[in-house]
């Protein structure tokens, strides 16, 4: 009966480690925003977790950090600016070709999209 639920002995006792570390932990937190006191002392009701605030602080800090290579000016460039130019020259070359058939009289002033502009 080692081979419960198909696991094995020692995927059991990682899972049983991982459950109690997670109590333990729960716990600790309930403990800490549940505190009374914690007001009195300016901290607040908030828990402080040094991972968070890790994370905050780097990305408050990326644009101190940031150096412009050329691996980012081609990633800015093939995001925002090509996109724009494509769909642009898409866009002028469709109205061209229609103007270029309306002038030409091949499509009736009944057929058009927008008969009033």
């Amino acid at each position: 009966m080692a081979e419960q639920f198909d696991v094995s002995a020692l995927q059991k006792q990682v899972l049983l480690e991982k459950a109690k570390r997670r109590t333990v932990l729960r716990e600790e937190f309930l403990k800490q925003t549940s505190n009374p006191f914690r007001h009195a002392s300016g901290e607040g009701g908030a828990v402080f977790d040094p991972a968070i605030q890790r994370h905050n602080a780097m990305r408050i800090n990326t644009f101190e950090h940031f150096r412009p290579t050329f691996k980012n000016v081609r990633f800015g460039m093939m995001l925002i600016v090509v996109p724009f130019v494509v769909c642009g020259y898409i866009v002028q070359k469709d109205r061209t070709e229609k103007e270029a058939k309306r002038r030409a009289g091949l499509v009736a002033y009944a057929d058009r999209d927008f008969k009033f502009i």
